[in-house]
């Protein structure tokens, strides 16, 4: 049988007021999980504190980061976390951006719990008074299942870069769930909940896209893709003009790709503002100066792409791949997460059935569709 090498990230305030390190060794098979390593290590040592309950990446009680990367302790194997342990050596440490009250154990209370409350996480409904359920159709649900997917585990909250500059930043879980009822056809607040989020400083608009939390999500959750279906139907479906110029970047941004072919980003904030001698972009200009001024000092950017653009012309295609685009009657929306196909099976959209029962399979189940 195997012995793998853990070291454990332990902090006892009881009795040591920093943190410390603890190396351990077990003796398991490779296909045991990273929890079970952690719980034999608390049979010899039983101040090891770690929260668990199902191991079975049900509950999300065991969030913790092994070598780095955020995710649960019972949903990894022993085998793969020595694979990519520097050394040979598995670090288990608390999950980040949460205050650490014991060993491995975070208080999730002010950064995770707070802030899915405060994205109202309950349905609204439109007649109180009413007894009969709503009946919902199949395909105005199929991006919602993707959001309830969520067990609040706290794996993409670790991992969130937005969260590290911005700790107000609501967060990729709580926006996930606010996608849930956003998009829920049953909620009578659909406008008002969007609305909030757009305005919120550090709401819909904080996140980097910096796709960490999808990469730590155990259940396919994607929150960084909810996000961005929040913004869109802030910006195109309720046509929501923010106070933290969110609608107008994303036309600003679509506009100056048509324009140029390629982004160019010396345009971008006069584009997002509304030209460069509209009123609202003029301040905006003025505090830009001292990055800009950095920036070319630095040769992070040269004067004369600041002030030309390089590849303007050269790909005229994508202006009619844009209109072509927002012509369209209706957006489709393709969630991979319920139809079951990937890039990895380019063979199964093009054999996927047909008729009443496959409907729209080649495109998954009942793509949700929008008015653009």
């Amino acid at each position: 049988m195997p012995r793998y090498a853990l070291r454990l990230r332990r902090f006892t305030p009881e009795t040591r007021p920093d943190a410390w390190w603890q190396d351990v060794e077990v003796e398991l098979d490779a296909h045991r999980s990273v929890l079970d390593a952690i719980l034999e290590a608390r049979e010899r040592d039983g101040t090891l504190a770690i929260r668990f309950s199902c191991r079975a990446a049900i509950c999300g009680s065991c969030g913790v980061r092994v070598n780095g990367r955020s995710g649960l302790a019972c949903h990894t194997q022993l085998g793969e976390a020595a694979a990519t342990a520097s050394g040979g050596v598995i670090v288990v440490e608390p999950l980040g951006n949460m205050p650490v009250l014991k060993d491995l154990i975070v208080d999730m209370d002010p950064v995770h719990w707070a802030k899915v409350a405060s994205v109202q996480p309950w349905l609204v409904g439109a007649d109180p008074g009413r007894e009969l359920e709503y009946e919902v159709a199949h395909e105005t649900m199929v991006d919602v299942t993707q959001a309830m997917a969520c067990i609040q585990c706290g794996a993409c909250v670790s991992d969130c870069l937005s969260l590290e500059v911005d700790p107000a930043f609501v967060g990729p879980a709580a926006l996930a769930k606010a996608y849930r009822f956003a998009a829920d056809p049953r909620d009578a607040d659909h406008e008002g909940r969007l609305r909030r989020l757009a305005e919120d400083p550090h709401g819909l608009y904080d996140c980097t896209h910096c796709f960490a939390c999808i990469e730590a999500c155990p259940k396919g959750v994607a929150p960084m893709n909810q996000i961005m279906r929040l913004r869109r139907m802030a910006t195109t479906d309720h046509a929501i003009d923010d106070g933290n110029n969110g609608r107008r970047h994303e036309h600003g941004f679509v506009a100056n790709v048509r324009r140029n072919g390629l982004l160019h980003e010396a345009e971008l904030l006069t584009d997002s503002y509304g030209g460069r001698l509209h009123p609202r972009t003029v301040p905006v200009l003025l505090e830009s100066l001292t990055a800009v001024s950095r920036a070319l000092r630095r040769r992070k950017v040269g004067l004369r792409d600041a002030l030309g653009h390089p590849h303007r012309g050269r790909f005229p295609e994508i202006a009619r791949y844009v209109d072509e685009i927002e012509g369209r009657p209706e957006r489709v929306e393709l969630n991979l997460y319920v139809s079951g196909y990937d890039d990895e099976d380019p063979g199964a959209v093009a054999s996927a059935p047909s008729g009443e029962d496959g409907a729209n399979a080649a495109t998954g189940p009942n793509p949700r569709r929008r008015r653009p």
